[in-house]
């Protein structure tokens, strides 16, 4: 589930936002604003009504990313590094760079977000109970409680054991743990995931039939994203498994032509060493190490006027945006990061210096050749040898 814009870095982790949250922020605003806080407490401004909302709607979203920000912290003290998380519909999801080594570490990393947020339920709910004690103003007593419950009801649905939700990650380490087939156990978690799905596409369909529409709309919703994002997910397992013996140098297109940074751009557009060659070049420093990459795209989108006074480190995309890899190390390794770049390319280093560039059609290829040469059904097999 890719995101939609950015919200900076957090502990050195990219925040991105999919669009599914702003419905989730206006949904949760508006049903406060218009809906809870009025009912149980009557007489105060509109305005106030609806600053409670928004603020509480915030501290909510804030909620959900400490939940995520805790599987990343969990994971990399694991040995699985994580960069980027996107919040969405049913909460956020950690991009991470490889499984979990072991069922206990899948555990783990699973285990810690509900668990998280169960604790913030718990502190909310003292909040709460000490401002009423204090007779604080109604509305932030009001507001405190429903951050108390939800969260809460966020850490019980986060543990259903289906996949994309932590329970299913949970799911997946018991089966992992006991059958020993890591793809295995994925497609029984996403296999659970996707029932569970269709399970409130139904109940939504059938409650707003009965006129319960606002409420029918929102399961129908979080079930056709969980149907989806289980799907995906069992899809991305089958195809880390096909990879997992892939070295990267066999997708690569090795020694890639570069372009130094100090290059303007109509020497690089007009240039014989880079004319028709590529769509795409990394850009290097001086000493000849990658600083960041350059598309023909990009370039061709500075004005005309200032063609000349541009060098391609103005326009570039930073190296630390971009994926990097090592020859050696396996291809399923560097494909999460690469369908999350807006790059869409990874470089390939060895000591600092640019010896090859993936691109996903580079990984287009390879898995249209295993596939092909492959007998059906041998060939996750094949992969593992």
């Amino acid at each position: 589930m890719g995101a939609t814009f950015s919200l900076g870095r957090v502990a050195g982790v990219r925040v991105g936002v999919h669009w599914s949250v702003l419905v989730v922020f206006a949904l949760i605003t508006i049903g406060l604003a218009q809906g809870r806080l009025p009912r149980a407490h009557p007489g105060s401004p509109a305005w106030a009504y609806w600053l409670t909302a928004l603020a509480t709607a915030v501290v909510f979203l804030l909620a959900l990313l400490a939940h995520e920000i805790s599987h990343v912290m969990v994971a990399r003290r694991n040995g699985v590094g994580a960069d980027e998380i996107t919040l969405w519909l049913l909460g956020g999801a950690a991009r991470l760079h490889d499984e979990a080594p072991t069922p206990t570490a899948e555990l783990r990393i699973a285990g810690i977000g509900p668990l998280v947020s169960l604790l913030l339920g718990g502190f909310f709910a003292l909040l709460t109970w000490w401002t009423h004690a204090l007779h604080s103003p109604g509305l932030l007593v009001e507001a405190l409680a429903w951050l108390a419950g939800i969260n809460i009801l966020l850490a019980l649905f986060n543990v259903l054991p289906a996949a994309p939700l932590d329970g299913g990650r949970l799911l997946r380490a018991l089966v992992w743990w006991r059958t020993g087939n890591r793809l295995r156990a994925t497609e029984v978690a996403t296999g659970a995931g996707r029932a569970l799905g269709w399970i409130l596409v139904a109940t939504g369909v059938y409650e707003a039939l009965a006129g319960g529409f606002a409420g029918g709309l929102w399961l129908l919703l979080i079930g056709w994203f969980m149907v989806a994002m289980a799907t995906m997910e069992g899809s991305q397992a089958k195809l880390r498994e096909l990879l997992r013996s892939v070295p990267v140098r066999q997708a690569m297109s090795a020694d890639p032509v570069t372009a130094a940074a100090g290059t303007t751009v109509r020497e690089f557009l007009g240039g014989p060493p880079w004319r028709y060659r590529h769509s795409a070049f990394p850009v290097t420093d001086p000493a000849g190490r990658p600083v960041g990459l350059v598309s023909v795209r990009q370039a061709g989108q500075v004005p005309v006027e200032d063609r000349d006074s541009t060098s391609l480190d103005a326009v570039m995309v930073p190296l630390g945006d971009i994926p990097t890899a090592g020859p050696d190390e396996p291809l399923a390794q560097l494909v999460p990061a690469l369908e999350a770049s807006p790059a869409r390319r990874a470089l390939v280093l060895v000591d600092g210096r640019v010896v090859g560039i993936v691109t996903s059609s580079d990984v287009s290829r390879v898995i249209a050749w295993l596939t092909s040469t492959t007998p059906p059904g041998a060939g996750l097999r094949t992969a593992r040898q």
